[in-house]
C-alpha cells in the first residue's frame, strides 16, 4: 500500500489592521478578504451606518453572514441581524438590506458569498450583477481614490 502526500495549503492570518477600509458609498466602508474565482466564493465585510439602503437583489448561490455589531436587516422580512447574528440565506434568495436609522454604533458584518449578486430594478429585472472579482477590482479602485495603495496579502486565488 502507498500513501501520496497531499500538499497542503499555508494558513493565511489578516489582521484588522492589515486591510483598509475603502468608502464603498454614503455611510458604506467595505474590505475585501478572499475571492476564489474558480470556486465562485467572495469574502467581505462591510460597515454600515444608520439609514442605509441597499439595491435590491438576487443571490445566485448561498450567503453565509456573521454581525458583529449593529443591526441591520431586510426590508422583506421581520428579523433583525444584532451583534452575535449567524444568517444563512440559501441560493436565489431575494431581498434589500437596511439598517435602521437609529443604530447606535456602526454595523459590522462579514458575508461568506457563492456565485453572485443580481442587482434588480424596481420591476425585479436585472440591472447589474456584481461577483468577487469584480468587488475585488472595485475595493483596487476605491482604495486608489482615497490614495491607499493596493493590498498584496488579500487570498486571491
Amino acid at each position: 500500500m502507498s500513501f501520496t502526500s497531499l500538499a497542503m495549503p499555508d494558513t493565511c492570518h489578516i489582521g484588522d489592521e492589515e486591510l483598509p477600509w475603502a468608502n464603498a458609498g454614503e455611510n458604506i466602508r467595505l474590505k475585501v478578504l478572499h475571492v476564489r474565482s474558480q470556486e465562485g466564493l467572495w469574502v467581505i465585510r462591510n460597515q454600515f451606518g444608520p439609514g442605509v439602503r441597499v439595491q435590491k437583489h438576487r443571490h445566485t448561490g448561498p450567503v453565509f453572514g456573521i454581525t458583529s455589531s449593529g443591526a441591520w436587516g431586510y426590508l422583506e422580512y421581520d428579523y433583525m441581524n444584532r451583534a452575535g447574528s449567524y444568517l444563512y440565506e440559501p441560493a436565489h434568495s431575494e431581498h434589500s438590506l437596511y439598517t435602521p436609522d437609529d443604530n447606535t454604533e456602526p454595523t459590522d458584518v462579514t458575508f461568506v458569498m457563492y456565485g453572485c449578486n443580481l442587482n434588480l430594478d424596481e420591476d425585479g429585472n436585472v440591472e447589474s450583477v456584481t461577483d468577487g472579482p469584480g468587488v475585488l477590482e472595485a475595493y483596487y479602485l476605491m482604495l486608489e481614490a482615497q490614495g491607499e495603495p493596493r493590498p498584496s496579502n488579500i487570498l486571491v486565488d
